[in-house]
């Protein structure tokens, strides 16, 4: 079942086609905003979850630029790229910066709804994935000073008595402290908090 907060970001300065690609999707009970324009788009955008259908060639900003802007600004919605038949070197440039895939005009409808389904559930795993780190710094930001110390000599892979001498402790006091990260981080095993680590970084 669809989820009612994901948007489809139509961006391509052709009206007809626009309104046609709007029309499609919206048919699929998808939610759809379309924009004629790449400032249009950053102007508008409130951070909403969701994918985007990217017209290459565009007057002003043109569909690699916007690209690279979402990339500064930390726009992460997956991006199919549309294409005319001479516009597939700048499709082939935009899924090296990250598109998901790029479909050349005139495409077949199935397939257009086929690969923006595919987005969206790209999408939801990326806000799920989103979710997971800010609940993981929230429980980091919990940690103190020291245990935040031993929690990265752990998941470096030092044992308690390498820990203890590094810190100028006891290796006892060494596992107070790796308890109390294990029980803050909710890491049930040392995967799991290194596991974690990693997404911290």
């Amino acid at each position: 079942m669809q989820n009612s907060t994901e948007t489809v970001f139509i961006v391509d300065d052709d009206d007809d086609f626009r309104d046609s690609m709007q029309w499609l999707l919206e048919s699929d009970d998808l939610n759809v905003v379309s924009f004629n324009s790449a400032q249009q788009f950053l102007d508008n955008y409130q951070h909403q979850s969701g994918c985007m259908l990217l017209d290459v060639r565009m007057p002003d900003i043109n569909g690699l630029a916007l690209q690279q802007i979402m990339i500064e600004r930390g726009i992460s919605l997956p991006i199919i790229v549309l294409s005319g038949h001479g516009d597939i070197p700048m499709a082939v440039s935009a899924m090296k910066h990250g598109a998901l895939d790029f479909l050349e005009k005139p495409f077949d409808d199935e397939v257009l709804l086929r690969q923006v389904h595919q987005a969206l559930d790209k999408a939801r795993d990326q806000a799920s994935d989103q979710q997971e780190v800010q609940r993981c710094q929230e429980r980091y930001a919990s940690l103190s000073r020291r245990e935040k110390e031993v929690m990265a000599l752990v998941v470096s892979g030092k044992a308690n008595r390498e820990i203890a001498e590094t810190l100028g402790i006891s290796p006892k006091t060494v596992e107070v402290h790796r308890s109390r990260v294990m029980g803050k981080m909710q890491a049930d095993s040392l995967p799991n908090l290194v596991h974690q680590a990693a997404r911290l970084s």
